[in-house]
């Protein structure tokens, strides 16, 4: 039998497949963004055709997807109207009185995702402790349903004050509101967000409700096709925390799948980076709309449970992902004051690259690697996709060097040294703004366009290895068959720490676990298969916002374990502890873990030599002070393990380039990562 991951991204969608013995295959084909499914779909059935597999030895697809984040970035989700506490209806305007940059007057906030006049107000009231002080109105309720209906609202949220310490007023709500309009969706902020700080929980419940009725309709099309292709198991879908959700899970909490790929990118790079002695690991992902980058400890993603997504707040488990606009696709542009700027914007899928011969107009980063000649100007995916190498060049001068008066590789030069500033940036803001010393990681490179920056972009961060995994393009897809299946869950619980309360404290988990297993039951996960992680979010008195302790897997620690642990994190994140403070305990979390069956790291067999590998030598542009060189080119495939690659080089594959810096030495280990070591070199 065969499992299938499936990661689904602005330009490519990439596909992996491994068997009961280990072997992997890739696949990429074009994106098809509006309707993602079909570029799924097809590609599933190009790949298992290439390959001799029959649908029906599919066992399981797993598949990351950005149709959530599209619908949020797009502003393409359903008509929401809002039910909230008497008074508390402009939360959602009102927001948090923070400027993300102080000084940018440019900055405008994102518009609100649900109109004033359809917010309605009902009269209903619970305290901070769960007690309720004045009856929910439930002619209001009908009222404000029968207001929606006649205004053809696609999804409602209903998000009471305090309803995370008692749903009940939002659940009687929900029913009144189904009894009107019996086939909306609609999303509760007790079952979303079950924790204090409302605007936060009801910017995320809005969230949810806008993505939900357009993210049912594609889960509906791509289990269709999938059922018409002949593939018997219903696919699961990564969430944003790296676990897997079956397909009613993610019609429920769509919001969850906000980073669904990339996560799955970085539990792959988790796994990889461990078996290979590696557990502290940079990520960096380069596709080709944007840049992912993420902190690996100890062979443990580092996870947070709040940031923005198009400028909208959403406070879920996740992994701590910091996302740019800088992909292959990043489009290089003149500001008012004629100084060159790369990205945000990207060229996309349609029309793409200039390069890529889809109609594409602007000089992007993919144009300037195929100017300089570290991407193959001929031909990529392994001669799949023809290279329009003269019109690339051709673009970059009209755009950039004519207007700067600088020569083409000059101008190619500085798109992609303002590409790996972004990028370092990017890096630090995961590491060393939060207390880790970069000299002790590895950078894992992955996506399309990460193998070609990594080694310049590892000089810039002090960053003394660079680690490129098998067919890095689809490392994301290669991940989703790493993850296990899991669920967040959440209550608040604000208390001051201290050992007399502590037995408490770990009272109150048991009603989680209660919800955790009740969820595992409804995935059929065995016990035998679950695991239970807990951790709380604390911080000192006086503080505004907490950071999460985890504990030991499957474990009630004792009370100093934790004072302890929350002292080192501090220290870590902020630079100073108080151990004289009190500490105040916010959030109990739980994730709950079904362990998947996974095929264990094949070693690779590779029976050549490295005069075996060679394809041939071109002149590649390196930088300024070296200029073109004579790089030798390999297949990747074929370059034998534990051979040393003095660059310049590059290693070529089906679903991107690797650039070897002048001095560096690379070899590839037994399982078929390519392991660069960064060497003094001339240009320091």
């Amino acid at each position: 039998m065969y499992r299938i991951g499936i990661d689904v991204g602005g330009t490519f969608t990439d596909l992996s497949m491994i068997s009961e013995d280990g072997e992997v295959s890739f696949y990429k084909t074009p994106s098809t963004p509006h309707d993602p499914s079909e570029a799924i779909i097809s590609g599933m059935a190009e790949m298992l055709e290439e390959q001799g597999v029959s649908p029906s030895q599919v066992s399981h697809i797993g598949h990351g997807t950005t149709v959530a984040t599209n619908l949020i970035i797009e502003r393409k989700g359903a008509t929401v109207g809002l039910i909230t506490t008497r008074g508390f209806r402009d939360i959602l305007e009102i927001g948090r009185q923070v400027r993300p940059h102080l000084y940018d007057y440019n900055i405008q906030k994102p518009d609100v995702l649900v109109p004033r006049e359809l917010r309605r107000e009902v009269l209903e009231r619970v305290d901070s402790n769960g007690k309720v002080l004045h009856p929910l109105d439930e002619d209001q309720v009908r009222e404000a349903a029968l207001f929606f209906a006649e205004r053809n609202v696609g999804a409602v949220t209903i998000c009471f004050l305090h309803s995370y310490k008692n749903p009940d007023h939002e659940r009687r709500a929900r029913e009144l509101v189904l009894e009107i309009m019996p086939e909306v969706y609609i999303s509760l902020s007790s079952d979303i967000l079950p924790e204090f700080r409302e605007y936060e929980r009801l910017s995320t419940t809005v969230l949810n409700a806008t993505i939900g009725p357009k993210m049912s309709r594609y889960l509906d099309r791509f289990l269709t096709r999938a059922t018409e292709l002949g593939i018997a198991n219903e696919p699961r879908t990564v969430h944003s925390n790296g676990g897997l959700m079956s397909m009613d899970s993610v019609r429920n909490y769509p919001v969850r799948t906000c980073l669904s790929g990339p996560a799955a990118g970085v539990v792959g790079a988790a796994i990889i980076g461990a078996a290979i002695g590696h557990p502290d690991l940079v990520t960096f992902d380069v596709g080709g709309t944007s840049t992912d980058v993420s902190l690996i400890q100890q062979g443990r993603a580092v996870f947070t449970s709040h940031r923005n997504v198009a400028g909208y707040p959403v406070k879920i488990p996740m992994v701590d992902i910091h996302v740019i606009g800088a992909g292959g696709g990043s489009i290089a542009w003149r500001d008012d004051a004629g100084a060159l700027k790369v990205g945000p914007h990207s060229a996309g899928a349609v029309p793409g690259p200039v390069a890529y011969g889809r109609g594409g107009r602007e000089p992007t980063i993919t144009d300037a690697e195929v100017t300089l000649q570290r991407l193959n100007p001929r031909t990529l995916l392994r001669g799949k996709m023809p290279v329009y190498a003269a019109e690339a060049k051709e673009v970059i001068r009209t755009h950039v060097a004519e207007p700067l008066s600088l020569s083409i590789e000059e101008a190619a030069e500085g798109i992609l040294r303002i590409a790996t500033a972004n990028m370092s940036r990017a890096i630090r803001s995961v590491s060393t703004e939060k207390g880790y010393n970069l000299d002790k990681f590895a950078l894992f490179a992955y996506g399309g366009a990460g193998p070609l920056h990594a080694v310049e972009v590892a000089e810039e961060c002090g960053i003394p290895v660079v680690i490129v995994p098998q067919e890095p393009g689809t490392m994301c897809a290669r991940g989703v068959l790493l993850a296990d299946i899991s669920f967040d869950f959440v209550k608040s619980d604000i208390s001051v720490a201290s050992a007399e309360l502590w037995d408490r404290v770990m009272a109150s988990f048991s009603g989680l676990e209660t919800q955790a297993n009740d969820w595992l039951d409804s995935e059929n996960i065995d016990v035998e298969q679950r695991v239970l992680r807990l951790s709380i979010d604390a911080r000192y008195e006086g503080q505004n916002f907490e950071i999460q302790i985890p504990f030991p897997e499957g474990t009630h620690p004792a009370y100093e374990y934790f004072l302890k642990e929350f002292q080192s994190i501090h220290l870590r994140e902020y630079g100073y502890k108080l151990p004289t403070r009190k500490v105040h305990i916010i959030n109990l979390r739980l994730q709950a873990v079904g362990r998947v069956v996974k095929v264990s790291l094949s070693k690779r067999e590779v029976d050549t030599t490295l005069a075996d590998a060679y394809l041939h030598s071109r002149q590649v542009y390196i930088n300024r002070n070296h200029g073109w060189v004579e790089a030798r080119v390999y297949d990747r495939a074929l370059v034998p393990s534990n051979v040393t690659v003095v660059g310049p080089a590059i290693l070529e594959e089906m679903s991107s380039t690797t650039l070897i810096g002048i001095g560096h030495k690379a070899q590839i280990d037994a399982y078929g990562n390519l392991i660069i070591r960064l060497g003094a070199n001339d240009d320091e």
